[in-house]
């Protein structure tokens, strides 16, 4: 089911939590809403859910409103199921009677829920452990059975609050691949609540970057790193240098930029103009090389495990960029480097 937000706005006191955000979610689609701790994210999808009532605006469900000025549906008449961070699973009740417990609240009978249930276990294969209780499970088993009773719900939307937060990086991985597996068997349309970029860039195929109760910019992973639309995408997201620059000419979306005395050829939005500007430099748009038109310094070096991530100083520049290297370097070594991509932040 679709999701629509129009200038949904929330405060608690003093604190506006949520600030006129708009929003679009396609029916089946994995949106993410990415940021850090206290932007409003988790507010946010509490709103949709209906934990929260809005202060404005109006929040759409499969198209029909479920909030606005005069109305305020109630969690259980919005079709969501929600998977929060704590998993909420009974501790008294078995993996199986956690799973059928929606079931038959529905309405259905014991056996049937039972039925239904193995059938949600089977999905997240957790069939055999129908009969532990959660305490005899890992966290990311655990982090399952929350999914199978989403299903169980049979809600076409399903809202994720930092599903994935208590685990292990170990763990991590490996329920990113039961999410996706998840959202492809469902079909269902995903909101995914997340302070890691890196969780929401392998999972989503839209996301939101909020900052300060608003969202600065939607779009797909890669173009918000590619392309992002303010400094502060920029240096929220991955890696960047973000330095002062001088636009030359502009070709369509193409741009000859003055850096430290190199020119250097850099995509921008099309409405990119001569004069100051600022661009974006990740590591993946330098290289290092014997004859490289810039000449730095490496300030620090950390090994990541098949690359070296390096911190350089380089002559002209007003903040250190940072490069991956297949190779050991040192503290102080010389590296000179080229520029062989870069991104015009839009005007304003």
């Amino acid at each position: 089911m679709s999701i629509g937000l129009s200038e949904v706005s929330k405060a608690f006191g003093a604190e506006r939590a949520v600030r006129e955000v708009s929003l679009e979610i396609a029916p089946g689609e994995f949106f993410a809403v990415l940021g850090p701790s206290g932007c409003g994210k988790s507010t946010l999808l509490r709103l949709i859910a209906g934990l929260e009532r809005a202060d404005g605006g109006a929040i759409r469900i499969a198209g029909r409103t479920v909030a606005d000025a005069g109305r305020h549906a109630p969690p259980e008449k919005r079709d969501v199921g929600v998977v929060f961070q704590s998993y909420a699973l009974w501790p008294h009740m078995s993996v199986e009677a956690n799973v059928a417990f929606p079931i038959e609240s529905a309405g259905e009978s014991g056996a049937a829920a039972r039925d239904q249930a193995r059938d949600h276990l089977r999905t997240v294969e957790l069939d055999r452990y129908a009969a532990r209780r959660p305490a005899e499970l890992s966290g990311g088993q655990r982090q399952r059975v929350a999914l199978a009773r989403c299903l169980a719900q049979n809600a076409a939307t399903v809202l994720m609050d930092e599903p994935l937060a208590n685990l292990d990086p170990h763990l991590r991985a490996a329920m990113e691949v039961e999410l996706s597996r998840f959202h492809e068997r469902a079909g269902a349309t995903v909101l995914y609540i997340t302070h890691d970029q890196r969780e929401a860039m392998a999972l989503a195929d839209r996301l939101a970057v909020m900052w300060q109760g608003r969202l600065l910019q939607v779009a797909a992973p890669d173009e918000i790193y590619r392309r992002p639309a303010n400094e502060r995408v920029a240096r929220f997201i991955g890696r960047a240098a973000v330095l002062p620059a001088e636009v030359a000419s502009v070709d369509g979306k193409e741009a000859s930029v003055a850096l430290a005395g190199v020119e250097v050829t850099a995509a921008c939005d099309g409405e990119s103009r001569s004069g100051p500007a600022t661009v974006v430099i990740r590591p993946d748009d330098l290289v290092a090389e014997g004859e490289g038109a810039l000449q730095g310094r490496v300030d620090r070096a950390v090994y990541r495990g098949g690359l070296w991530e390096a911190s350089v100083t380089v002559d002209g520049l007003p903040e250190p960029v940072e490069v991956s290297l297949d190779r050991r370097v040192a503290k102080d070594e010389a590296l000179p480097l080229s520029i062989r991509s870069a991104w015009v932040l839009p005007e304003g």
